[in-house]
């Protein structure tokens, strides 16, 4: 077995599929294809998963809650002939009006270069206006003060790879001690929110696989993983943040509904009541 080969691992039956990133002294460092752990395992532990592409176009990829979306997009685009824009429309008004829609902007900062691509597409697929930015979890906090003022997003995406650590001091999970990134995660959402402190002009989604759920709400985060401290999909925080970029600034985000179709769910995602980021002008430009 060599570096980019896909594998899992027997020890854990097999539950996961990694991708072999490195090898050192007959150790893998795995890193997981669709979920957002980092792993290491001896090379007689693991076995040879089929060699598929394992970062697919995003038409392959399709998760469930893409196809809700889409739908809350198009519902954006049929608002127009039943809602005037700004109140009642007067008798002389043309019905034909068109409008422009601008969906919430994203600022995606992602310690995995190889998720970062496969959310960028994505992002791009569901016309989600987004800048995206591979950054070592350590670093995120610095590279807030400068990208935040250079993007001046309306929802901001801190995410990557996280865990309880195995050899954790006195095995309490409830100190960010106990975790490889979540304190790294908080700093960075603490500095967002020096940035933006109203939740609702700034909506922030932070944490990877089992981060402190509680320290990064804390922190003012919006939405957050992991309640019950358990793995994430790679794509659950762009859901979350597809979700609030088609929501109208005059709504609020039906938090369990796009937790629900996350694919970790109650357990790997959660939040509190925000605003949407969506917003609709006058007259339809080219």
């Amino acid at each position: 077995m060599k570096q980019g080969d896909l594998v899992t691992r027997r020890s854990y039956d097999n539950d996961i599929v990694f991708k072999i990133q490195d090898v050192v002294q007959r150790q893998a460092l795995l890193r997981g294809v669709d979920y957002r752990l980092l792993a290491d395992a001896p090379l007689s532990d693991l076995l040879s998963a089929p060699q598929l592409d394992p970062y697919p176009t995003v038409s392959r990829v399709n998760p469930p809650w893409m196809n809700m979306i889409r739908s809350n997009e198009a519902q954006q685009m049929l608002l127009p002939s039943a809602e005037p824009l700004g109140g009642k429309a007067k008798p002389n008004d043309s019905i034909a009006m068109k409008y422009f829609e601008i969906p919430g902007k994203v600022l995606h900062l992602d310690g995995d270069p190889s998720y970062l691509r496969k959310c960028m597409n994505l992002y791009g697929e569901l016309r989600v206006p987004a800048e995206g930015f591979y950054v070592s979890e350590i670093k995120m906090a610095e590279a807030l003060y400068r990208l935040l003022p250079q993007t001046k997003p309306d929802i901001l995406v801190i995410t990557g790879h996280d865990g309880i650590l195995k050899n954790r001091r006195n095995g309490d999970i409830n100190q960010l001690n106990s975790y490889k990134n979540s304190y790294h995660f908080v700093q960075a959402v603490k500095v967002a929110r020096q940035y933006e402190k109203n939740k609702d002009e700034l909506t922030i989604i932070a944490g990877a696989c089992q981060s402190h759920f509680e320290a990064l709400l804390q922190a003012g985060a919006n939405y957050a993983s992991s309640p019950a401290r358990v793995l994430i999909h790679a794509l659950d925080p762009l859901c979350v943040a597809a979700k609030v970029a088609f929501t109208p600034i005059r709504d609020t985000v039906n938090v369990a509904g796009v937790i629900g179709l996350t694919h970790s769910g109650f357990e790997g995602m959660g939040g509190i009541e925000s605003r949407g980021s969506f917003r609709r002008g006058v007259p339809q430009f080219q």
